[in-house]
């Protein structure tokens, strides 16, 4: 009978060791649009984690609740999280490492700092969950699956146009056109991805001299707006128009997004100058007023509803087991792998198109209908 009952019990302990074992696999690689096998699935209903890195942007706090709703909506169970204003990077951190501990079958990340979550995205994946890195990009690990994001370095190239266009619509005389460049913070990954491409429209408009900046701060390390604070960027403004423009006037600013551009339109406006063609991106409700009181230039509108749709719509493949939509497998180099990406087209914004370009968001219709 001790036999026996020995017997049973290291039958018991092997089949928990064999369980314990599998436990962190996901039945085989996700499929993507390039025919690779299509993963087993999850059950439906399950946890999907959202973690996100602050509520300094609208289209963070929108995108929180599209989450919240949307996951709802298709059947999953949504944890969706911020990082607090302060120590954020350390508390996404534990935030992630909750939520595999907690049973997330999927968890979709928006970075504080794309360079620091390798330790966590491995943690998941060893548990079997699939990482999606939403907006920007995780780096220096293979433990992510997806990226879903608009085509940033497009957005760039719409911001450099923007701005070119601007100075021949609004300068009121000939090149050359003195600029300044910002970019933004640089622990997000996109800050280079949307500099670099302002930079091949505008780089050889400053190699012939069309524009001059007057300040020769043109390297990303120059430029860079620690943290997207506008008042970082304000300040850096507030500084080049004391040492460079006493006398001269500033022309136009490629600013990367909205609350930048906002900040540094006040310090020109509070230096008593000229308002210059500043471009942005992100269509925040300030921005969308200001370009229609002919202010600020230019906006970007990625449609935060169609980014959160579009990851959605991939947790749902992955629960499925079936292929995932990607259509770029080249461009997104983490440092360690080529991450399958779905990318979405950017529309830049101006005055003369805003009707148009915001016909699918009543809101900010709204807003440019009132002005007319």
């Amino acid at each position: 009978m001790k036999k026996i009952a020995f017997a049973a019990t290291a039958l018991v302990a092997a089949t928990a060791l064999a369980l314990t074992g599998c436990s962190g696999e996901r039945g085989g690689d996700a499929g993507t649009a390039s025919g690779e096998p299509a993963a087993a699935g999850f059950e439906a209903g399950s946890t999907i984690g959202v973690a996100l890195p602050d509520k300094t942007s609208e289209n963070w706090v929108l995108a929180g609740q599209l989450f919240t709703d949307g996951l709802e909506k298709a059947g999953f169970k949504a944890d969706v999280q911020y990082a607090p204003a302060s120590n954020t990077v350390a508390e996404q951190q534990n935030q992630i490492q909750a939520m595999v501990t907690g049973g997330a079958k999927v968890i979709i990340i928006g970075a504080k700092d794309g360079k620091q979550l390798a330790t966590q995205v491995q943690a998941a994946q060893d548990a079997g969950v699939y990482v999606i890195a939403y907006d920007r990009l995780i780096e220096n690990t293979k433990a992510v699956d997806y990226y879903v994001a608009f085509d940033n370095f497009k957005v760039g190239q719409l911001q450099g146009q923007a701005l070119l266009d601007g100075l021949a619509e609004r300068a009121g005389h000939d090149a050359p056109y003195n600029i300044e460049l910002f970019s933004g913070s640089p622990d997000d990954a996109n800050s280079a991805v949307f500099f670099n491409g302002a930079m091949d429209v505008l780089q050889p408009k400053i190699d012939d001299g069309t524009l001059v900046v007057s300040s020769g701060q043109t390297e990303i390390a120059q430029t860079a707006t620690e943290g997207w604070k506008a008042e970082n960027a304000q300040r850096r403004m507030d500084s080049l128009l004391t040492s460079t423009y006493g006398t001269a006037e500033l022309d136009g600013v490629l600013s990367p997004n909205d609350t930048l551009a906002r900040a540094i339109i006040t310090s020109v406006q509070q230096a008593g100058k000229t308002v210059p063609v500043v471009t942005g991106q992100d269509s925040e409700v300030e921005s969308v007023k200001s370009i229609m009181e002919g202010i600020q230039y230019s906006t970007i509108n990625k449609d935060t509803a169609l980014l959160v749709e579009q990851s959605i719509k991939m947790v749902g493949q992955l629960q499925k087991g079936e292929k995932v939509d990607v259509n770029d497998e080249k461009q997104y180099d983490n440092g360690v792998k080529i991450v399958p990406a779905y990318l979405l087209d950017p529309i830049i914004v101006t005055k003369a198109n805003a009707a148009e370009a915001y016909a699918n968001v009543p809101s900010l219709l709204e807003i440019v209908n009132s002005f007319k």
